[in-house]
């Protein structure tokens, strides 16, 4: 007698729940934790946790502990308990390193969002069905490494260097421009190596836009400037503030831009930590600038999100 499709739908529920019942144990292990949300969603954080208490919160706890040690005669660790290092961390010597880290970080950050805010919009708006071309665009120069990356930018400012060489070839100038171990060399290299952590937030935040709001704003007559100012720029605030403080933070703590771009006068509160670990071979004093530096970014972080507003960052 042949089978009626209400049959074989009981025997197929039949089979499913035999299955489930008497299935490999991940099946079973699965169809148990299905009603507990909570446990499911421990067990997928376990890995990212374990993650982060080895490689993150171990290796910044042995710092820590290191923070207030002491230099050992041989460049060791002696550890103890003193706040020495945190003092000398804040030893006005060091004021204009850190005033010239910050300074050069929100320049810097700045830079990339006034460069990125139009590369975002013009993806995000007129990028059609090449949005994804852009993007990779974007995102090419994480391809090679930016050590190399900085490396070029030595060739391009340098007196024999490329803006040189077309300038005096043109006849513009006469004498090579000093462009590079200058202040202004820094803050290029920066902007340079942070632009896409600036644009990719925009982008996101500007892809999301209810765009019947614009809509909204050019039916009531305001022109495209003024929904620019008005629409556009308070609702892609949340990628605004992403992308601050995704640039603003490594760029304040970068090393490598300034010993490869700088000079003497364009030293950062990365190379002195970098020389303390290196040159120096004075890991709790190092330890205490880590700390230091950590400290102040994470204050000012707090208090930039509360001036920004949370709700900006949902």
């Amino acid at each position: 007698m042949s089978k009626t499709p209400a049959n074989r739908g009981a025997e197929g529920g039949t089979s499913s729940a035999i299955f489930e019942k008497h299935g490999d144990p991940l099946s079973r292990a699965m169809a148990r934790l299905r009603g507990h949300s909570f446990a499911v969603a421990n067990l997928l954080m376990a890995p990212t946790m374990l993650w982060l208490v080895l490689f993150l919160m171990l290796p910044l706890g042995v710092i820590l502990v290191y923070s207030f040690g002491s230099r050992g005669t041989y460049g060791d660790v002696i550890l103890g308990f003193s706040f020495d290092n945190y003092l000398r961390a804040f030893n006005p010597t060091w004021l204009p390193v850190i005033l010239r880290s910050f300074g050069f970080a929100a320049l810097a950050t700045v830079f990339t969002l006034v460069l990125g805010y139009p590369l975002a919009y013009f993806i995000a708006v007129y990028g059609g069905r090449r949005k994804n071309m852009y993007l990779i665009m974007v995102m090419l120069p994480f391809w090679t490494s930016y050590l190399i990356r900085t490396y070029s930018w030595i060739v391009i400012l340098r007196s024999q260097g490329v803006i040189n060489t077309v300038l005096q070839s043109m006849h513009i100038i006469d004498n090579p421009l000093d462009l590079l171990n200058t202040p202004f060399s820094v803050v290029l290299g920066l902007t340079y190596g942070f632009l896409p952590f600036m644009t990719l937030p925009l982008y996101s935040s500007l892809e999301k836009l209810d765009k019947s709001l614009i809509e909204a704003s050019w039916d009531l007559g305001a022109n495209r400037v003024w929904t620019l100012l008005r629409v556009t720029i308070p609702l892609s605030m949340p990628g605004v503030i992403a992308g601050t403080l995704l640039t603003f933070i490594p760029a304040v703590g970068d090393f490598v831009t300034p010993d490869l771009l700088g000079g003497p006068n364009t030293m950062m509160i990365g190379n002195l930590i970098q020389q303390q670990f290196l040159s120096a071979r004075d890991w709790a004093y190092g330890s205490a600038l880590s700390f230091s530096l950590m400290a102040i970014l994470l204050l000012g972080i707090f208090f930039y999100v509360r001036k920004a507003g949370t709700e900006n960052l949902a």
